[in-house]
């Protein structure tokens, strides 16, 4: 069952590890996908004949790990999704950027905008057209000076595409190993962001519920040994 971490399950929702650099779902690589695995790994674990049933509320880039969470009924996933779009969803991040926060804790807003052909956004004037509104929150947990590198925990407002990504590289304080927005590349071609804190309120029963999953002590992660 592609050794899939299980964080919490019942006949609702399932909350999983999504390992770095497997997509979330299906794309053109054909590589497997965390839908995919989820729905095997249920299919398995109950013995269930057919096609599983298995709803996608939310999506983690490609090459970032961390926590997911997936819908089991069709009317847990309609009110998962009702939660992102009234932001009562709430995702807490890892990343290790490039240099020393100013200042260290802070909010950054600025607008996005999606160039379609490229798979990339730009920091763009608000009245560019289809340009959307970005927030996020961050907090400084640690500066490394030998390194030059920094360690933030950020909590998004907003959800826009590559959107921390795209902040903190227009502020000069890109992810380490991001090289797609001008991060340093990291010497096993990791992107040291990570989906490290889920809230959600339980479909059902309405309880709050937060999942935490930090990522193994490897490469830069390892910063995270002393701090958290």
């Amino acid at each position: 069952m592609d050794n899939l971490k299980v964080l919490y399950e019942d006949n609702q929702i399932i909350v999983v590890e999504k390992k770095a650099n497997i997509p979330t779902q299906s794309d053109k690589t054909g590589d497997k996908d965390m839908l995919t695995i989820v729905k095997e790994y249920i299919k398995q674990k109950y013995n269930k004949p057919g096609n599983v049933y298995l709803g996608l509320v939310h999506r983690l880039d490609r090459p970032v790990g961390g926590v997911m969470v997936f819908a089991r009924t069709s009317k847990a996933a309609s009110r998962l999704s009702e939660q992102v779009r009234n932001k009562t969803f709430n995702k807490t991040y890892l990343a290790i950027v490039s240099g020393e926060m100013s200042p260290r804790n802070g909010k950054l807003e600025d607008y996005l905008w999606k160039d379609e052909k490229t798979n990339t956004s730009y920091v763009v004037k608000a009245n560019k057209k289809n340009a959307k509104l970005a927030k996020l929150q961050y907090e400084t947990l640690g500066f490394f000076k030998d390194e030059n590198l920094s360690v933030l925990k950020i909590n998004l407002e907003t959800g826009r595409h590559h959107q921390i990504r795209v902040q903190l590289s227009n502020k000069m304080h890109a992810i380490y190993g991001d090289v797609k927005y001008h991060g340093r590349s990291s010497q096993n071609g990791s992107l040291y962001l990570w989906a490290y804190k889920l809230t959600i309120e339980h479909p059902v029963t309405k309880e709050k519920l937060t999942f935490t999953d930090i990522p193994e002590y490897k490469g830069k992660w390892k910063l995270l040994e002393t701090i958290i």
